[in-house]
């Protein structure tokens, strides 16, 4: 969780997320691996319940975790949804970035603000 509150600076690779619906998952992919993921419930056809943030142990605090919860809120803003928080570390992100408060579903936020 250090990693998204004390590193606000890019991350030091130049990854790709993917969006696996099938899986329910957003993969960070580097050189052809996976080097992070973040799974989510579908709960519904417009909100999202994204579970837990994980980066691979040689990837962290180099950014990878905030830069893949940025991408994928940016997603879920693009398509039109909102999102349940199971996540601390998305939590945390959040709170630290209060321009995506608005995709938290009231109804349904999850894990407590300031929760860790």
């Amino acid at each position: 969780m250090d990693e998204v509150i004390d590193d606000p600076r890019a991350p030091a690779f130049d990854f790709t997320v993917v969006n696996d619906e099938n899986a329910g998952i957003y993969e960070a992919i580097l050189d052809d691996r996976e080097i992070a993921g973040l799974p989510y419930d579908a709960a519904g056809d417009d909100r999202l319940v994204l579970l837990a943030t994980s980066v691979f142990p040689k990837y962290r605090k180099q950014g990878i975790a905030t830069e893949l919860i940025r991408r994928v809120l940016d997603d879920v803003r693009a398509q039109g949804k909102t999102v349940t928080i199971m996540c601390p570390v998305v939590r945390a992100f959040i709170d630290h970035n209060p321009e995506y408060t608005d995709l938290v579903d009231p109804e349904h936020p999850g894990v407590a603000k300031g929760h860790r």
